[in-house]
């Protein structure tokens, strides 16, 4: 059974979504299985369909941060998960500010 993925970004220092942030997923080997943009609710949902393996989430944190004009200490932020198979949907939330960054696996 394949799954479908999500993700939601908020910023946490300004209390609002992480709109315009690229995120990148890849496989285990590295290869880049879609590339896309947090819409202005800070939600993406890349068009793939998941099979039971490893996964990252790369954030490039570095540009979001530096096109609003504010400095971070983590200039992407990777994010690794494993797909469960008794899941139809995984979800990857992240919570970030200059200088930390909080992940958890939403609904």
């Amino acid at each position: 059974m394949s799954s479908t993925l999500s993700t939601h970004v908020l910023d946490a220092e300004r209390g609002r979504p992480a709109a315009g942030l690229v995120v990148r997923l890849s496989n285990a080997a590295g290869t880049t299985l879609a590339e896309v943009t947090t819409d202005d609710d800070g939600r993406a949902r890349p068009k793939v369909s998941l099979d039971a393996a490893p996964y990252t989430l790369t954030f490039d944190t570095g540009a979001w941060f530096a096109a609003s004009g504010r400095a971070t200490f983590y200039p992407e932020v990777t994010v690794a998960f494993a797909v469960d198979p008794a899941l139809s949907h995984h979800h990857v939330a992240v919570l970030l500010s200059p200088y930390s960054y909080t992940t958890y696996r939403g609904s």
